[in-house]
């Protein structure tokens, strides 16, 4: 019963965005659409070349993450340096992921960012490198993203610009590739759980990088919770295919790593009942009031992050989505861009940016909204794509940029000038015409 009513809902949510937008196909016969006929509807809209167009202007700009941060973000710029690499100079993304290996701890961790000394006014405890003196770093320890970040970015690099040359590139001794390894390592050394298989960071909402304990929260120390979720060990399982695409270096240790943290994703991630992954799994004790079910909670960017991954079959996608799309309505935001559903309640954050439907705490970030959409046209479902994708290509022609995020009555929020956004969300459209333009004849 459950399955079918979420599905019914679905399907009214799915009618209701075509009936109401312009230029697209009418609500009555669009599942009866012939892929021709849909391919001509998208390649039909005006809207789509628009915000690609503006997508492609803004990452033409800089590499930081947006025009409310100085930093370059290694998170954000393995979301968009696939299209960065269409309007800036490839050597200029060279030295930026170049930077981040300059910072490299002796353990192989990675930084969240870096940004010039001179800038560098945030609060956080600034990592220094003796060879690049005029930049400081900072990392966020409540992450467990970094590290994965970096070797999909150099995947990316290599495969858009190819340039193959910056794997044997030495800093301080080491290669590219050496210390790309060296990264990897650091998640098996550092963050790696023997109980449960799977790599771990600080509890936090999802993807974010802010936790319950502190009235900031972007840094472990003894108050906080260690938990492991699907987001991180999605992403490192991506990283290890990057890499292993890229090296044959211990080629056999990582494939038997991603075989088992694939394996034990599902086996103690995956809540095949409500067909959802849970939040998070905690292996000391939880930050949260032993009343509070969070495993009703639903994560929306790990999910998206976990069908890149190959975490989730084909048959297992749609349901996946049409629950997405209940959440959406439910709660009242306007793309499957919504972080969870429900949310943590009031007081359960001491950063009072965390209130209920707020930034990460239930805010809609296009930012991972558009990666879903990626997923949804890689694995063949483009008219939910094409559906789903509208109500983000709406407000950014309305509000006249990319943003942060948007609340759950779709007013934008945070920087105003978000290159992640922008990235997600160009890709998917270059996706979405790639497809068209073979399905039009």
């Amino acid at each position: 019963m459950r399955s079918t009513i979420h599905r019914f809902f679905s399907l009214c949510g799915f009618f209701l965005i075509f009936a109401m937008a312009p230029n697209k196909i009418n609500a009555t016969t669009l599942m009866e659409q012939t892929n021709q006929n849909l391919a001509k509807v998208i390649l039909g809209n005006p809207d789509l070349a628009q915000v690609l167009q503006r997508a492609k202007s803004i990452l033409g700009g800089g590499l930081n993450a947006g025009s409310g941060y100085g930093e370059v973000w290694i998170r954000d710029l393995n979301t968009f340096i696939e299209m960065a690499l269409q309007v800036q100079e490839k050597s200029h993304l060279r030295e930026a992921l170049l930077t981040f290996f300059h910072f490299q701890g002796q353990d192989g961790n990675i930084i969240d960012g870096y940004i010039p000394a001179n800038t560098a006014h945030a609060g956080y405890d600034y990592i220094l490198s003796d060879t690049r003196p005029q930049l400081r770093g900072h990392k966020n320890t409540v992450e467990t993203d970094q590290e994965s970040s970096l070797v999909q970015a150099i995947y990316k690099y290599v495969a858009v610009a190819g340039d193959a040359s910056i794997l044997a590139e030495e800093i301080n001794g080491r290669t590219v590739v050496e210390r790309m390894g060296e990264a990897l390592s650091f998640l098996m050394n550092h963050r790696f759980d023997e109980k449960y298989g799977l790599i771990w960071g600080a509890a936090t909402v999802d993807w974010g990088d802010v936790q319950p304990e502190h009235s900031w929260g972007v840094r472990m120390d003894e108050n906080s919770h260690r938990a492991i979720d699907v987001y991180d060990n999605a992403m490192f399982l991506i990283a290890i295919d990057n890499y292993l695409a890229l090296t044959e270096k211990q080629a056999v240790k990582w494939q038997e790593t991603a075989g088992d943290i694939r394996a034990n994703v599902r086996r103690h991630l995956w809540d095949e009942e409500r067909r959802k992954f849970r939040p998070h799994i905690y292996l000391d004790d939880s930050p949260f009031p032993w009343w509070f079910d969070e495993d009703r909670i639903y994560v929306h960017g790990g999910t998206a992050v976990a069908i890149e991954a190959g975490l989730l079959s084909k048959e297992e996608i749609l349901p996946v989505l049409n629950d997405m799309i209940n959440n959406k309505h439910f709660s009242g935001a306007a793309s499957i861009g919504l972080t969870i559903f429900p949310v943590y309640p009031a007081g359960f954050f001491q950063n009072p940016g965390m209130k209920p439907w707020s930034y990460q705490n239930g805010g809609d970030w296009t930012w991972f909204g558009g990666r879903m959409i990626q997923q949804l046209i890689a694995h063949g479902f483009v008219k939910e794509a094409y559906a789903e994708l509208l109500p983000m290509i709406e407000r950014v022609q309305k509000n006249d940029g990319f943003f942060e995020w948007y609340t759950i009555d779709n007013e934008p929020k945070g920087s105003g000038l978000y290159r992640g956004s922008a990235g997600v969300l160009g890709k998917a459209i270059e996706m979405l015409l790639q497809w068209a333009e073979q399905n039009v004849e």
